[in-house]
Parts: structure tokens; sequence; C-alpha cells
């Protein structure tokens, strides 16, 4: 994974977790970083091929209706939901945080981010935390995953 170099690293789900409770307006994108996806600073539907008007992501904003049950919790759902990508989409795919204003819902109803600021890398062994902390959980879920 190449990050620029003022670009620093999420290694824990913990320290997930507390930047999620610091800063509003955050997202995880999975993709091969931002110096590539900045360039464009648009998404494309896979299916149709059309362009959208911003960057694919997934909210990690903690929901209201979420009340005090653990933020630790609520990440490791966002980023477990998702943690096929990177086989899904091939080599070099990384999740990383962004912040932003949404600008539209993609066709999968995504949030599509403008503005956008990385924050963050997660590393790998956030993403084996998240899926650990998704088993500990009474009635664990899959990942989203289309057939």
């Amino acid at each position: 994974m190449s990050a620029p170099d003022d670009l620093p690293v999420v290694r824990t789900l913990d320290e997930l977790a507390a930047l999620v409770e610091r800063h509003q307006g955050l997202y995880v994108r999975w993709s091969r970083g931002p110096e590539i996806d900045l360039r464009r600073a648009s998404s494309t539907d896979d299916l149709t091929g059309v362009s959208l008007p911003g960057l694919s992501a997934n909210p990690l904003g903690v929901e209201e209706w979420w009340e005090d049950r653990p933020v630790r919790v609520w990440v490791a759902r966002r980023l477990h939901d998702y943690a096929h990508l990177p086989h899904d989409k091939g080599p070099g795919v990384h999740p990383w945080v962004l912040a932003g204003q949404e600008a539209a819902r993609g066709p999968d109803n995504e949030p599509l981010v403008t503005d956008v600021r990385p924050m963050c890398w997660i590393d790998r062994r956030v993403i084996d935390e998240a899926k650990a902390e998704v088993a500990r959980q009474e009635n664990p879920w899959g990942p989203l995953r289309r057939g």
C-alpha cells in the first residue's frame, strides 16, 4: 500500500472509532487510493459505465438510533460489510478514510462525495479486528455481497 508521506495509517479498530467520535462527515472508500481517485474526483457505475458526480464511499458517522452502543461495533460493521471489495476489485484496493460533502447518491444508494480530503489509510489489521468484533456479536452477519 503506497500512501502520500503525510497520510497517516490507522492501525487499530479503537483508533478508528476514536477518529469517528472526533470528526463528523467521515467516509470509508475502498480503492487504489487518494492519489489516483483525486485525479478524476468521480466514480463510475460498474454496471452501466456512467460517470458519477463524486467518489463512491460509505459513511462512518454514527446514526442517532445507535444511541449509546459502542462506536467500536458500529465502525466494525461499516468495515465488515464491504471487506470483500479488495478481493472483488483486485490488487491494490485498500480502505481509506476521507472527509467531504455528500453531493448525491449512487445507484446502490451510496453517498457520492465531493470536496474530498483524505484523512488516513486503514491498515489490514483493522479489517481483521472488525471481522473478529462482528464474530463476537450475538447475531453476527456476513459481508454485503452480490451473487
